[in-house]
């Protein structure tokens, strides 16, 4: 199951933009081969960062991977047609920045979290018992 479709794209691009950026063979219509090609690169990328902390490909898939997968499937139509712009380069970074985290385990999905994902937030915990004492006052008389 793809983490985007063409539908989402559409909330990003009208659907001459993604004419521009797909139809390589000047039929005037959406090359469905071009964006699915983006969109499984962009799920490629996105399970190589976390295949390292969940199951991929991840089901369901939580709203912030398909907000990512479209922000990376964009850029990639883009980058093959006419070079991305900063606004868009800047967007796939940002994508890129978060999945990172979630990869190191600095941030979460939210949801089918790892049980041993750590938490930065979290105060760290003191030792409810200490081991025997080794040393003393009157143990290191003599010294």
């Amino acid at each position: 199951m793809p983490y985007c479709t063409l539908d989402d794209i559409k909330g990003q691009l009208d659907e001459r933009e993604i004419i521009q950026l797909t139809d390589d063979a000047d039929t005037g219509a959406v090359d469905l081969d071009n964006v699915n090609r983006a969109i499984s690169d962009a799920d490629a990328e996105i399970n190589g960062y976390l295949g390292a902390r969940y199951a991929v490909p991840l089901d369901p898939v939580p709203a912030v991977v398909g907000k990512y997968a479209v922000d990376i499937a964009v850029y990639h139509l883009e980058s093959r047609r006419r070079g991305a712009s900063d606004s868009r380069k800047e967007r796939y970074d940002m994508a890129i920045r978060f999945l990172t985290k979630v990869g190191e385990g600095k941030l979460t999905l939210g949801v089918n979290d790892p049980e041993d994902t750590p938490r930065d937030n979290e105060a760290p915990q003191m030792a409810s018992s200490n081991p025997e004492r080794l040393f003393s006052r009157d143990s290191m008389k003599g010294f």
